[in-house]
């Protein structure tokens, strides 16, 4: 999952000079670098809030000031709520409140989200206590390098790229 606003993935790919000026600017410190340097969001740390910082930061432009995302949250087996467990964080942590829980038998709730609401921010998966909120492309989006299934790409380095000074992580 390239930053918000990350042109397309085959341009993405030659444009990106894998500087790691969009890590140091962004102020939720989601950014990190997969196994050939290049940009990637990582959701389950905190939410994207779509400041843009990144954006402003590449001067390659492959980051652009962008008004939409195409991932969606998509909510897992691993869930809580559907293990016959009291938990809706997900739900709590949701400021476009997208997530709705649906009562079933045996003391189970069905997350439901609402795909016109949801942003694809991730607050939910960052705020999610079994890692069930993965997230997927909006069907007739462009793909990208980013494997959905799991939430996470084949490899992340989990340090920033070219940042001076500690971060919080």
């Amino acid at each position: 999952m390239r930053p918000f606003g990350a042109i397309t993935s085959g341009e993405f790919a030659d444009t990106c000079t894998r500087c790691g000026d969009c890590a140091a600017v962004c102020p939720q410190a989601i950014i990190t670098a997969d196994d050939e340097g290049f940009p990637i969001v990582d959701l389950t740390r905190r939410e994207c809030t779509f400041c843009g910082e990144c954006a402003t930061a590449c001067e390659a432009g492959a980051i652009v000031p962008a008004t939409g995302w195409e991932w969606r949250a998509k909510v897992g087996e691993t869930c809580l709520s559907l293990q016959a467990v009291a938990c809706r964080t997900c739900e709590d942590h949701c400021d476009e409140r997208a997530i709705r829980f649906q009562l079933q038998t045996g003391g189970r709730s069905q997350p439901i989200i609402d795909i016109e609401s949801c942003t694809g921010c991730g607050a939910c998966s960052a705020s999610c206590p079994s890692g069930a909120i993965s997230f997927e492309m909006l069907q007739g989006a462009e793909q990208s390098d980013f494997n959905a299934s799991n939430n996470q790409p084949a490899s992340i380095k989990n340090e920033h790229m070219r940042m001076s000074g500690p971060r919080d992580a």
